[in-house]
């Protein structure tokens, strides 16, 4: 199999790496920039700060938690009116993620579910400068994006080279004031992307590499970093470890975890890395069979267990573990969270065929059909978890 790569044209990781945005920007002859973010990043400064930096730049923060079609088209319109060359988006993945919409939608046009999977998109773009402020999407190192269509209230999958950041600015000092929540919420997404990426049957040798040291990275420092955010140790692995995963699964994808998550987070607006979170230990009981050397390979790269012990018993430890995770990092299940159960149960229908619709689950060990989906959303919900 010949794996087909993309990264972005230049990366700069480091704590102060923030400080080379201006000078990435002139390498690339970029000089009419618009800042890509959110109201919080206004708020504690961060954009303003990065706007003195960039010496002139318009900032757009209108963003929204979770992408939707409206901001994005709201963000377009600010790149028409201010003529902008390149998008710098400075965030978590919602402002990455809208920022790589309108850099589609700038150049092609349409709306923005016209681009959807199964859709390919490898045409003109902005050019996109990622500068992530949690530990978790990856989104500055991947050609998808997610964005929610306003009208009818599906998650979509956009996909191909056009939504790859030509840039990614990868500095874990900016993650050092994120609180505890998000801290887990984020951290437990760049997990999930990290072994779905390495189970994917689109996985290669390249990703894999990517995929095992982010789980490494992980594993070894996302309690610490919701225990204690000033860990700078913890946060520095984090950071990394989130690109590492962004890396992998945009080089293998994702699979069922995602394709479950998305229509969670549509309909409920659960954010995306605790609904991942939700679904994590149930969707991987239900994959094992089909790739338990792989899910043990996740385990023994987490040091679960023991070198010489077989297959069965590492993903018996893995199992555990990511239940174990789940407590420790106060996710709750979705009853806890307070949907509501009757909702939940007359949307599932609508939200397997979303799943799958998705094409995430198609790259999952074990291939479901809208039944065994919605057998597993009733398991999740079953299983409950911790109050909010």
């Amino acid at each position: 199999m010949i794996a087909a790569i993309a990264l972005p044209r230049i990366m700069r990781i480091g704590g102060g790496a923030l400080a080379e945005t201006k000078g990435v920007l002139d390498s690339l002859g970029l000089s009419r920039p618009l800042i890509v973010t959110d109201p919080m990043m206004v708020k504690i400064g961060l954009a303003e700060r990065l706007q003195g930096m960039l010496g002139s730049a318009a900032i757009f923060s209108d963003t929204v938690p979770e992408p939707d079609s409206d901001a994005v088209d709201r963000a377009r319109a600010a790149v028409r009116g201010e003529d902008c060359d390149c998008i710098v988006a400075l965030g978590g993945g919602s402002p990455i993620d809208t920022a790589k919409a309108v850099a589609v939608l700038a150049k092609q046009g349409g709306r923005m579910r016209d681009h959807k999977a199964p859709a390919l998109n490898n045409g003109p773009a902005l050019p996109v400068i990622a500068i992530p402020t949690t530990a978790g999407t990856g989104s500055e190192a991947t050609r998808f994006t997610i964005v929610t269509d306003s009208e009818t209230h599906e998650k979509m999958l956009c996909i191909g080279a056009s939504f790859l950041p030509v840039a990614a600015i990868v500095d874990y000092e900016l993650t050092l004031t994120c609180p505890a929540r998000l801290t887990a919420d984020t951290g437990v997404d760049a997990l999930t992307h990290a072994i779905e990426a390495y189970v994917s049957r689109r996985a290669n040798p390249f990703s894999d590499g990517f995929a095992l040291n982010a789980v490494r990275r992980i594993a070894a420092n996302l309690r610490r970093a919701y225990r204690d955010g000033a860990d700078r140790e913890a946060r520095e692995a984090m950071m990394l470890g989130a690109t590492e995963a962004g890396i992998a699964f945009s080089n293998a994808s994702v699979a069922l975890v995602h394709g479950m998550s998305r229509p969670i987070g549509a309909h409920f607006h659960v954010p995306h890395g605790l609904s991942n979170a939700m679904l994590l230990p149930v969707v991987t009981a239900y994959s094992v069979p089909a790739a338990e050397r792989r899910y043990a390979e996740c385990a023994r790269a987490m040091g679960l267990i023991q070198e010489g012990r077989d297959d069965a018993s590492a993903t018996a430890a893995l199992l555990d573990e990511l239940r174990a995770l789940n407590s420790d990092l106060a996710v709750p299940g979705p009853r806890a969270y307070g949907i509501d159960e009757a909702k939940w149960n007359g949307l599932l229908p609508l939200m397997a065929e979303q799943a799958l619709a998705s094409g995430s689950p198609a790259n999952n060990p074990m291939v479901p059909d809208a039944e065994a989906i919605t057998a597993l959303y009733r398991q999740v919900w079953a299983e409950g978890g911790q109050a909010r």
